[in-house]
């Protein structure tokens, strides 16, 4: 567990943007079973590929024209039912920190792991994202 003091500057680093923070499972359920057309939902992290790479990455990708209509977060490591409940919705993905799911109709279609996030550039996440949003939003 992280302190709270640490945290929040990452968390807020989504929120700022448009992004639900979840903080329990309940909130997960009901924000995949009910977020319209199409959901992003983030499991943010304190790692440094979060910071330089996944955190970037997603805002940039929110200047597409297409766009997913709900946006929302997990902080792992901080956030830990809410985390542990959205992991269950990307089965059969192993758990990942940092990654990024889309959903379409509360089904799980485009998956970014930790290995795609780690070893890519901002740019590339987010063009990868677009690609995603074009084909299901």
């Amino acid at each position: 567990m992280y302190p709270p003091e640490l945290v929040q500057p990452m968390k807020d680093d989504l929120t700022s943007v448009g992004f639900n923070q979840l903080v329990s499972p309940d909130e997960v359920d009901e924000i995949i079973e009910n977020s319209g057309e199409s959901l992003l939902l983030v499991v943010n992290s304190v790692c440094g590929c979060a910071a330089g790479n996944m955190r970037p990455g997603v805002k940039l990708s929110l200047e597409h024209d297409k766009l997913p209509t709900t946006l929302a977060t997990v902080f792992a490591g901080v956030d830990g039912d809410a985390t542990t409940q959205a992991r269950k919705y990307f089965l059969p993905y192993p758990p990942s920190s940092p990654s990024i799911a889309l959903f379409k109709d509360g089904k799980l279609v485009h998956f970014l792991e930790r290995h795609h996030i780690e070893g890519g550039t901002a740019k590339m996440i987010s063009e990868n994202l677009c690609e995603a949003y074009n084909q299901y939003c």
